[in-house]
């Protein structure tokens, strides 16, 4: 996972277009409908280069970004000297299981990438547990997961299933959740854990928190061939982000999304 994220593959990803813009696009949603209002404190374990932690800086909140990869820290720090009206309040490297937190010190925690590369139980439920310790009573979680079968249409999407090597990949995922990529191909991805919705609510619920929402991210309209031309243009890209909201919680859906976000409340 950190030889794949040291190539610097992280910092423009979800700003260039297509199913990446999509996901940055509707998570940018979601942290508006479900965050606490600035100037609340977050702690943003997993924020990459600072995609989501910088605009939130700019919102009015306290930001603190934790990386376990010391170039995304970097570039976080270098994007932040660069926002000087509205600067980060700090990015560490660090651990999501491990936080360097007192109890009860931040109004809400994002992790929006660390449980899909945490891939024993044990680890995702320590690193949900400890953003349940460090988050205020009545404090926020939002935690992202990669759907079951995120790959499966990836693969019939962008043709890698003729590939019998992703194929072999793919059928690992669907069985186990477990994904593995022994090509070194950046675009088949890293190691990870895969979720079904249900673990994820569960895994949440387990850790303490009161769940308040399951959502899919970009729901099915993530696998859009002309997905750009839908987010171009500004009348398109409102309906495209309405019909997603219309069925965001639809349980029968949330397979078909690439991403599941988890609203959990301490309570």
């Amino acid at each position: 996972m950190l030889a794949h994220y040291e190539q610097g593959v992280e910092r423009e990803r979800l700003l260039r277009g297509g199913a990446g813009r999509l996901e940055y696009l509707r998570t940018r949603v979601l942290l508006a409908r479900y965050l606490p209002p600035a100037p609340a404190t977050v702690l943003d374990v997993g924020g990459g280069a600072g995609v989501y932690a910088l605009p939130l800086a700019r919102e009015g909140y306290v930001v603190h970004l934790i990386d376990p990869v010391q170039l995304h820290v970097d570039q976080a720090r270098e994007a932040s000297a660069l926002q000087r009206d509205a600067p980060l309040a700090g990015a560490e490297v660090g651990d999501a299981r491990w936080l360097l937190w007192a109890d009860n010190s931040v109004d809400a925690v994002l992790l929006l990438g660390p449980l899909y590369h945490l891939t024993s139980r044990e680890d995702r439920l320590q690193a949900l547990q400890e953003a349940h310790r460090v988050v205020r009573p009545g404090g926020v979680v939002t935690a992202a997961a990669i759907s079951r079968f995120a790959s499966t249409y990836d693969g019939l999407l962008r043709g890698f299933l003729e590939d019998p090597k992703f194929k072999d990949i793919v059928e690992r995922d669907v069985r186990e959740g477990q994904h593995r990529n022994p090509t070194g191909r950046l675009e088949w991805f890293t190691t990870a854990y895969f979720h079904l919705p249900r673990e994820l609510r569960n895994e949440a619920t387990e850790a303490g928190f009161s769940v308040e929402a399951l959502v899919g991210i970009e729901g099915p309209a993530w696998v859009l061939p002309d997905l750009d031309s839908w987010l171009e243009d500004p009348t398109r890209r409102s309906t495209l982000l309405d019909a997603i909201k219309r069925v965001e919680t639809e349980p029968s859906l949330l397979g078909a999304t690439a991403h599941i976000l988890v609203v959990g409340r301490r309570r």
